[in-house]
């Protein structure tokens, strides 16, 4: 099991990426950095690899909606050619408030477009013959019936530092778990409980495994939380500031029957706290949503606690096949403590 960190993108990245600069110092090997609607992540990834040395430098993610495939495949190996062969490529569909809302764009037909997003991708990579694809999605060259008809087949200008790189899925329903788990080097959950992992996701991962390709190897798993290790109740009540983010995406990602994390608390055995969140979130009161927020989810979607608590919390994780613990460290120092929880993991 590898130490990881996502970039967090609210607050001052460049201070962010100062604090990544020392994290690899002291072992982090992955730092995953998203955009949602702030800013864009490819030029932080850029700024973060001209700053490191060894750290990998992952999306989290690139949706595919509104970049192209080919699009993608040339930053990613962009760069990985800029990192010396350090890219990760996180790739999700997102979600019909971002897509719709903040880019105007249709969402649709999402695991189509994920299973074609990554296989032109790896076409590109490879660079072993000019780029065609003709996919239920995307279809390249275009059509002449719908262009000008003077597309060509055409093959990437650079010779990529490496023919493939490494690609996960971040997904949470049944068909786009058992889509990550037959084409993708790794999975980005989110709201990840390994005590209530197989129980949601098994069949499903089961399923994909059954077609995966032996040349990937083990799916791997990037998941965590909140990372902070203390005896006194100030600890546990740092658990509070995780409120907020989990009664966002449960409660105010999406409507009513249309939120993926409001159907995975429910999965999670958590149905009636689901409802009243969304509801008061939807209503306007976010504390209120964030109030009623399980205690229980908090604590084991979190590490944070005393140290043979969160050790204990590592294991559960490491058992659930996770192999990237992706935390946040909430510490006055944490250098210290990536450092201190990565000697567990060696």
């Amino acid at each position: 099991m590898r130490i990881s960190m996502p970039l967090q993108y609210a607050g001052d990245p460049k201070q962010a990426v100062d604090q990544v600069v020392e994290l690899e110092k002291v072992g982090l090997d992955t730092v995953w950095v998203a955009e949602a609607y702030g800013y864009d992540s490819p030029t932080f990834m850029g700024y973060i690899a001209a700053r490191t040395e060894r750290v990998n430098i992952a999306a989290a993610i690139l949706n595919v909606y509104t970049r192209t495939p080919s699009l993608i495949a040339q930053t990613a190996a962009g760069l990985d050619y800029l990192s010396d062969g350090r890219a990760v490529l996180g790739l999700g569909a997102s979600g019909p408030q971002v897509i719709e809302g903040w880019h105007g764009v249709p969402y649709k037909r999402p695991l189509a477009a994920t299973r074609e997003t990554v296989e032109i991708c790896r076409k590109i990579w490879a660079r072993e013959e000019r780029l065609t694809h003709d996919g239920a999605v995307f279809t390249l060259p275009l059509p002449p019936e719908d262009g000008t008809g003077l597309g060509k087949p055409l093959k990437l200008i650079n010779h990529p530092v490496r023919p493939a790189i490494p690609t996960f899925i971040a997904s949470l329903g049944a068909k786009n778990v058992a889509l990550t788990a037959e084409i993708a080097d790794g999975w980005l959950p989110i709201l990840f409980i390994p005590e209530k992992a197989d129980a949601v996701w098994g069949a499903a991962l089961a399923e994909g495994a059954a077609k995966r390709s032996p040349d990937l190897g083990p799916l791997q798993i990037a998941a965590g939380g909140m990372l902070a290790i203390g005896e006194g109740p100030e600890t546990k009540a740092l658990l509070d500031f995780a409120r907020p983010m989990i009664a966002l995406y449960v409660g105010g990602m999406g409507a009513k029957g249309k939120n993926f994390y409001n159907t995975l608390a429910q999965r999670y055995g958590y149905a009636d706290a689901a409802a009243e969140i969304q509801d008061r979130y939807l209503a306007g009161d976010k504390e209120g949503a964030a109030a009623a927020v399980p205690e229980e989810m908090l604590e084991l979607t979190n590490l944070v606690g005393p140290e043979s608590y969160v050790r204990e919390r590592v294991e559960a994780f490491r058992e659930a096949g996770v192999t990237h613990l992706n935390v946040t460290p909430a510490a006055d120092d944490p250098v210290a403590l990536i450092e201190k929880v990565n000697g567990w993991l060696s």
